[in-house]
């Protein structure tokens, strides 16, 4: 079935209601149903055939989800860009998905101004803010010619809908190619484990160019619900939203959840409508979950996904046990293993490869024959993050296979140590990497943030660890930012770890405005009382010299590990 057949069936089943609310204005599912078939006339007008791409590179708007249902409607395969992406990634995702025409905003312009005219398959911009021009075209412009009603494309269940470029640890994006089949699948058994009631508000926040936004529009369809859009994570604008809407649930990343907790007035607003909260794209720290709900209410929740599972894998239930630590079940439909190294199953209890199979599994990697056989073996995705199941089925995120860290010929995974710096009471955000020893092959580094106004040296960090954890385990160096409210205005609309995209840059060897070595060892296999201790940001803080080493490990996108990647 063609994804468009879900809006149908919605409009069918429900009838005209408020589907969307976006900053001081709501829309019907009408209303959005129209604006995406006047926008699929223009595509098929600027000859956007069955099959091609479209590109969309936008924040969070009601365009975005017009843009969706209207390159559906026309045949097309949408190629979500999540509009933070420099312009050389962006450069080689127009090339590679081979996109004839991009929708984007005149602020992201001179992201592919070098490619305009130049890249042959890139035919036509559309602009939503602004003017034609000789090289532009008018959103507004163009749809106010047409009519609200167009036949839409039948398309099989097979046929590609998305391209999603995900980096994960490779570093160069790969597109991920879904069909119209994983997406439905994936929506449908979502739906199934909806347990509020359709007329309530949620809260959406998380981007609509990642996959999960795909598959909160898809299962909206199916299930009539109501959401209150923010075009990026703001604390105060979340809470803001709850308590207009009066929201019962809402979607987002540790991180979002993290600084609501730590926000100073959150005090001043109403949440006690809402019943769930879930949490994925990385993992939960269990040390946030009690004193989360006790402030804001409703349950913290904590699924898994990835990209190339379109994306949900696992889920709590509101009504159902929920257990601290665990992503949850497999969703209908969906088979989880546990696999060794030579891919032989392992029984319950024991650490291996999560690997998933089901209707929700990609088609592969967009023309990239090699990278799909390596991942898909024997029907399995293979996901390489690190896991188990318990006796009831439970899924426990345990580590990326690329993030495990061996000291000494013992396995150290990151998350353990991490729940270990969460417990520290002057910690807000933390982050454990990997950094290359000469004598122990591996050291364990930590990044922290720390809570405004806190102040604590290395020692004390590396000494609380000490009493939670092996001393094996526990960093030997650490390096902290200047405070959670710095961190917080330097942090993408995403949402993403300041902490964690610290860590990315220093195993890159890259230079960070958030981080300033002030006293370093003498070598990085140094005894532990001197560690690496950073205060106040540089702009250009020195990189690693000849000897130090360097960090090992330990790359994330958005989307990756825990919950939704």
């Amino acid at each position: 079935m063609s994804l468009t057949r879900l809006a149908e069936e919605s409009l069918q089943k429900y009838g005209e209601y408020v589907a969307l609310a976006f900053e001081g204005r709501q829309f019907s599912n009408v209303d959005q149903d129209r604006a995406a078939s006047r926008l699929a006339r223009v595509l098929k007008r600027l000859e956007v055939d069955p099959g091609d791409r479209v590109m969309v590179m936008l924040p969070n708007c009601p365009e975005v989800i017009q843009c969706y249902g209207a390159i559906l409607k026309a045949g097309g395969v949408i190629v979500p860009v999540i509009f933070l992406l420099g312009d050389k990634e962006v450069a080689h995702i127009l090339a590679d998905s081979e996109a004839k025409v991009l929708i984007t905003s005149s602020d992201m312009l001179w992201k592919v101004e070098g490619q305009i005219g130049v890249l042959p398959t890139l035919r036509h911009v559309l602009l939503v803010d602004g003017a034609a021009d000789e090289r532009t075209l008018s959103f507004p412009e163009e749809v106010a010619r047409e009519a609200d009603r167009v036949s839409a494309v039948e398309r099989r269940d097979e046929d590609l809908a998305v391209i999603l470029y995900t980096s994960g640890t490779t570093g160069v994006p790969k597109g991920v190619a879904l069909s119209h089949a994983n997406l439905e699948s994936n929506a449908r058994s979502a739906a199934q484990l909806y347990e509020l009631d359709r007329e309530d508000w949620g809260v959406a926040v998380l981007p609509l160019s990642h996959s999960y936004g795909l598959t909160v529009m898809n299962a909206g369809n199916l299930l009539g619900t109501r959401g209150a859009l923010l075009r990026w994570f703001s604390p105060e604008e979340v809470l803001k939203t709850i308590q207009e809407f009066k929201a019962v649930a809402m979607s987002g990343v540790p991180t979002m959840f993290v600084y609501l907790l730590n926000y100073r007035d959150a005090s001043r607003y109403d949440t006690s409508s809402m019943r769930v909260w879930g949490s994925g794209a990385a993992p939960l720290p269990v040390e946030i979950v009690e004193p989360f709900e006790k402030k804001f209410g409703g349950k913290l929740m904590e699924g898994y996904g990835l990209t190339e599972a379109s994306p949900v894998v696992s889920a709590h239930r509101l009504s159902g046990i929920r257990k601290l630590g665990s992503v949850g079940q497999p969703i209908p439909g969906v088979q989880v293993s546990i696999q060794a190294p030579d891919d032989r199953p392992l029984p319950v209890g024991e650490v291996g490869e999560v690997c998933v199979k089901g209707p929700n599994v990609m088609v592969g990697y967009y023309q990239n024959p090699e990278e799909t056989a390596r991942t898909v073996r024997h029907g399995w995705l293979h996901t390489g993050d690190m896991g188990r199941l318990d006796g009831d089925g439970f899924l426990y995120i345990v580590e990326r296979k690329k993030d495990l860290v061996i000291r000494g010929g013992f396995n150290i995974y990151p998350r353990e140590v991490e729940e270990a710096l969460y417990a520290f009471p002057k910690v807000v955000e933390a982050a454990v990497v990997g950094m290359a020893d000469p004598l122990m092959g591996e050291e364990v580094l930590a990044f922290v943030v720390l809570k405004d106004g806190a102040t604590a040296t290395a020692e004390e960090v590396i000494a609380f660890c000490q009493s939670r954890l092996a001393r094996f385990k526990c960093p030997k160096s650490s390096a902290r930012s200047r405070s959670a409210s710095w961190t917080r205005s330097r942090r993408a609309p995403s949402g993403r770890s300041c902490a964690r995209s610290c860590a990315r840059r220093r195993e890159r060897g890259d230079p960070d405005p958030c981080w300033k070595p002030l006293v370093r060892h003498a070598g990085w296999h140094a005894p532990p009382a001197r560690a690496l201790v950073t205060t106040e940001p540089a702009c250009n803080p020195p990189r690693l010299r000849k000897g130090e080493g360097r960090v090992k490990g330990r790359l994330r996108s958005l989307p990756r590990t825990r919950g939704v990647r």
